[in-house]
């Protein structure tokens, strides 16, 4: 029996008398991260209860999204679901099983919020933002103020956009102008949020803490409520949004590839360690420094990269933020 065929999917909906958004909350994209899971289960025996109840629209809940990661204990099953997100008429692996059931469910909806954790040893909760309104063709977008007032109420301060802007330019020059190679790897960068926005919606992912962190939880059971307190889709006041003078927002600019599997990290990195200009992040196998090009706060450092991979992004302060 294969993996596929051993388990089922499963989501919750519950839907008020009065028009409203359409929401979809999930937890468990990476089996290893089960704060979401937590959290909606939490919001499920709330409704239940008859302590919440939703009065406009509708929202659907997704407590476990990769049931075999989820049971192994592990961020995928075959592969990361998070990225090359579409169906697939030929699925190859689970998570392709995943795509064609998720893909259409997402698309009923209109605002997506997907709840992860991070496995860095230390750091605050954080939220993945979409783009600027644009008509480009790396993710074009036009609901920049709804999905950034949305990430304002969540409860953190923390905010990071610029994803598939700063990881399309490293794709174009790994293409090296071969456009259906870049099509391609464009596709691999994909992953819940970005196809929510491609059927039109929007969509944040926050990382809620680290995996064992005690408070991800909580983190992700206020984002759910302030969501739907947000979206009126229970009767609650509106949550206030962060104010602009504690918010840190940064801004993806650049992605640096592993060139060599000889290449080496200066010191142990986390996300959001600060850097200066000039510091030195690394060395190339040849012996080259690889320094940083401004001040700001390195991403998703890498160490188990592998050549032409993604090593670590680049970030700088983005003072604009949920201002435009």
């Amino acid at each position: 029996m294969s993996a596929a065929s051993q388990y089922q999917f499963k989501s919750v909906n519950y839907t008020g008398m009065q028009p409203g958004p359409k929401v979809i909350i999930m937890g468990a994209t990476h089996g290893n991260e089960k704060c979401g899971t937590i959290a909606i289960r939490r919001v499920i025996e709330d409704l239940d209860s008859g302590r919440l109840r939703v009065a406009a629209g509708s929202v659907t809940f997704v407590p476990i999204v990769n049931p075999l990661a989820y049971d192994k204990d592990t961020r995928s099953g075959d592969r990361n679901l998070n990225r090359d997100l579409f169906p697939k008429a030929a699925p190859q692996d689970f998570e392709d099983h995943v795509a064609n059931w998720l893909c259409p469910l997402l698309a009923q909806h209109d605002v997506l919020l997907d709840l992860h954790s991070f496995n860095a040893a230390h750091g605050e909760p954080f939220v993945m933002v979409g783009p600027l309104d644009n008509d480009g063709p790396i993710e074009p977008f036009t609901h920049m103020r709804e999905e950034r007032a949305l990430a304002r109420v969540l409860g953190v301060r923390r905010f990071v956009t610029g994803w598939m802007a700063a990881y399309g330019g490293g794709v174009q020059r790994r293409a090296r102008g071969n456009a259906v190679e870049l099509e391609t790897v464009l596709r691999y960068g994909v992953g819940t949020t970005e196809y929510m926005r491609s059927t039109g919606g929007y969509a944040l992912t926050l990382e809620c803490g680290q995996h064992l962190d005690p408070q991800a939880p909580e983190v992700a059971y206020r984002a759910i409520m302030n969501t739907l307190a947000h979206l009126k889709i229970v009767d609650a006041p509106a949550p206030q949004p962060v104010p602009f003078e504690e918010m840190e927002a940064l801004q993806m600019v650049v992605v640096h590839d592993k060139l060599d599997a000889g290449d080496t990290f200066s010191r142990v990195w986390a996300s959001f360690d600060p850097v200066e200009e000039g510091e030195r992040i690394g060395t190339r196998a040849d012996g080259t420094p690889v320094l940083a090009e401004f001040s700001g706060r390195i991403l998703f450092p890498d160490t188990n990269a592998g050549p032409n991979q993604e090593w670590y992004y680049m970030t700088r302060r983005n003072p604009d933020f949920g201002r435009e």
